[in-house]
């Protein structure tokens, strides 16, 4: 189980999030971040401790969220056929990387904390494999996949994939246009499925 956070803890996160992600982590003071979120510059003390501690959190409550919202998700799917689940999950990890790419900026940084947070993360690639697992082994009794994969495998080719495209933009613009997010973004989509789809030759 998880932290839990207060109502007035996740407020002050979401406004964070959004300043940094409008403006970047250095550029947002944590006065500007009381000022949005209408409180006293002090609470961020007394929830947090510090600006490097609240950033922690806010990375430890985007692992939950992204870990509760793939089990919502995958619920929803579960009764597709193998080959469009697989194809869902796998767009669905992406998405959640690339929407929350600003993250990266902060893996460089000497933020406390690192048990918690590699908790949530191990528990939602838990999940994820767990699912992939399942996909798996119906896509191989149905016949629409010919190869069993480790799901652990193909979920470091697909996290892979995509930390490398987030952390080498700079390289990709001579890909896309013009450093597009999206366009990046719909080209990782694009080549993971293709090497996953092969990998489990499925035809």
């Amino acid at each position: 189980m998880g932290k839990k956070f207060t109502e007035k803890q996740i407020h002050i996160l979401e406004i964070a999030e959004k300043l940094i992600v409008k403006k970047g982590f250095e550029a947002v003071s944590v006065r500007e971040i009381s000022s949005e979120a209408n409180i006293n510059v002090a609470m961020i003390s007394y929830y947090f401790g510090s600006k490097e501690k609240m950033i922690s959190c806010l990375y430890e409550y985007r692992a939950q969220k992204t870990r509760e919202n793939f089990l919502e998700f995958a619920e929803t799917i579960r009764e597709g056929l193998p080959e469009m689940q697989m194809k869902e999950l796998i767009k669905f990890v992406i998405s959640q990387f690339f929407r929350y790419r600003y993250f990266h900026n902060f893996e460089t940084r000497e933020f406390p904390q690192s048990e918690k947070l590699k908790k949530e993360l191990t528990d939602f690639y838990n999940s994820f494999t767990e699912k992939m697992s399942e996909v798996i082994k119906t896509g191989i009794a149905s016949g629409v996949f010919i190869n069993i994969l480790k799901p652990e495998d193909l979920l470091t080719i697909i996290v892979g994939s995509t930390e490398f495209a987030i952390r080498n933009i700079d390289f990709y613009k001579n890909y896309i246009p013009e450093k597009d997010w999206s366009e990046l973004e719909k080209k990782v989509k694009t080549n993971v499925l293709i090497a996953v789809f092969l990998l489990l030759s499925y035809e």
